[in-house]
């Protein structure tokens, strides 16, 4: 899961830091997943993270990563991209 956010309140990079740190924390939390900052690392209103995640079945990731960006849009900011991608792979 690819996402942009905007934190239009923000007023520096320290502040961007620590929203994105409990962003991190929550997701670990809640569903497992592996988050990083990926873009805009100089920006201190706006930020691009990639979410990764492994699960047993199709459902299940569908079902996570639906879980993962309801819990972005629960927040104080805006998203600004949600772009999903699942990626199959094929086992002996």
């Amino acid at each position: 899961l690819a996402v942009d956010i905007l934190f239009p309140e923000n007023g520096s990079l320290k502040d961007k830091r620590q929203y994105l740190r409990s962003l991190k924390a929550g997701l670990a939390r809640k569903l497992g997943a592996s988050v990083a900052e990926v873009g805009y690392h100089d920006l201190w209103q706006r930020s691009r993270i990639i979410l990764s995640l492994c699960s047993n079945s199709y459902k299940d990731t569908e079902r996570a990563l639906d879980l993962a960006v309801s819990f972005l849009e629960a927040r104080d900011y805006s998203l600004t991209l949600v772009h999903r991608e699942i990626v199959k792979v094929e086992g002996d």
